[in-house]
Formats: C-alpha cells, structure tokens, sequence
C-alpha cells in the first residue's frame, strides 16, 4: 500500500528523514473556522465534563469547549454544570477558533440574551419594583427583578424595624415591593431594599398629611393618610 507523507526533517548525521502524513491532509481547525466562523450555532454531545467546562462533539471529529463561566447568565458555572451530563444533546454557538492551539471556545448562554443587559431600561436605580423571592440566606434573601434580572435585599434592608428584619419570614415565591439602591454590574445584581421604600412612604406622608411641628406623632399621620385612602377608595366605587 503506498501513503503520502511530506518530508520534514532530514538529518544526515544519524541518515534519518521525518515524515510528516497530517501535513498532506487539510488541518481540521482551518476547515472548521471557513465553515463555522464565530456567531455561528451548533448541535453536538456532550463528550466529557470536567472541572472546566462541557466538552463538546463538533463537525470535522474535532471537540470545542463550553467553559463554566458561559454555560449560564444567571447561575454560577459549578452549579450550572450539574444540569449536564455526558451524552446529553446541547445546542452551541461559537465564540472563537484558535487555529494555533488548536482549540474552539463555545458558549450556551450566549443562545440567549443577557438580561442584566435590561437593567436601567426596565429598572433603575430608586425605582419601586415588585420582586419575587428566589432563595433565603443567613444574610438576606435573592429576588428577581423583571425579566429574570437578579437582585438582592441584605439582611438590615428588610424592614426598618429591627424584629422584622429576618430572611425567615419569607417563601420562595413570595412577592414584595422594594426600591433599588444600587446596580452593581461587577457582580451582576441589582441591590434593593424594603427598609428605603418605607422610609419614603413615611416620609411622603409627613410631606402630605402632617409635619413635626403640627404635634402628631408618625401614627396619626399614617392613619390619616390610610383613611383618606380608604375613603378615595370607597369614593371611587359609588
């Protein structure tokens, strides 16, 4: 059977000749980023999982990787990576192809758009928004804002009153006004607090229903202003 191999090296002192035989076949690599540029999105099984990412079975016989940190927009890479396993059929785009390392880097969150990329559209900072109560911590609890966008409330922003301020009281699930203080891009969440939406509220109703000077205490400005809305209420129901 005759092969074809290009030469390499010759080494006359030892009477030796290297042989190359990929080198007479088109490099994968090359072929793959003609057909295949970056933006380009793909089907392939997941072939191994590592402490890294997915790698992924691609057109050519060649594997390209889903790094941790593109797997997902609004999970962390190692709790990502637990929805996948080996054999699984997962859609792809190409990020880049190294044609010198031989390497391609994939992305799954990249199928779709980042919703942080929302914030300050939909939502900005000193907004009221109704959130969604998406896990309980010892420090605060995870909420989401509009449109899947991650949000946070610490511990001391759940109420202005001390024995109120306890992560506990709430249930995943659970719906609850509260204003945006800060949008912290680095960590991608925005960052909210009960406490500031009732410090506005009392304030509002000491603006519109009362002052210090007039001697009612912060009660009867509140009661007041809930009567006059209960009465608007009934008002505009005859």
């Amino acid at each position: 059977m005759c092969i074809r191999a290009m030469v390499l090296d010759v080494d006359m002192s030892k009477r030796r000749i290297s042989l190359g035989l990929k080198q007479c076949m088109a490099n994968p690599w090359e072929s793959f980023a003609e057909k295949y540029p970056a933006g380009t999105e793909l089907e392939g099984e997941v072939r191994n999982i590592t402490e890294f990412g997915l790698f992924v079975g691609l057109p050519g016989d060649i594997d390209g990787m889903v790094h941790l940190s593109d797997l997902s927009w609004d999970k962390a890479g190692d709790e990502a990576i637990r929805d996948y396993k080996k054999g699984d059929q997962v859609k792809v785009k190409v990020l880049d192809v190294d044609i010198d390392k031989e390497r391609i880097s994939l992305g799954i969150k990249q199928l779709a758009n980042d919703p942080f990329e929302k914030v300050g559209v939909v939502a900005k900072k000193g907004d009221v928004v109704t959130v969604i109560v998406a896990g309980i911590q010892d420090n605060g609890i995870d909420v989401t804002v509009q449109d899947g966008i991650p949000g946070f409330i610490r511990k001391s922003e759940l109420s202005r009153d001390r024995s109120e301020q306890r992560p506990d009281r709430y249930a995943i699930g659970d719906k609850l006004d509260a204003k945006i203080t800060n949008i912290d891009k680095a960590s991608r969440r925005v960052v909210l607090s009960v406490k500031a939406r009732e410090m506005d509220e009392e304030k509002k109703a000491m603006a519109d229903f009362g002052s210090s000077d007039s001697g009612a205490s912060l009660g009867d400005i509140l009661g007041a202003a809930l009567s006059r809305a209960q009465k608007k209420g009934e008002d505009d129901e005859k």
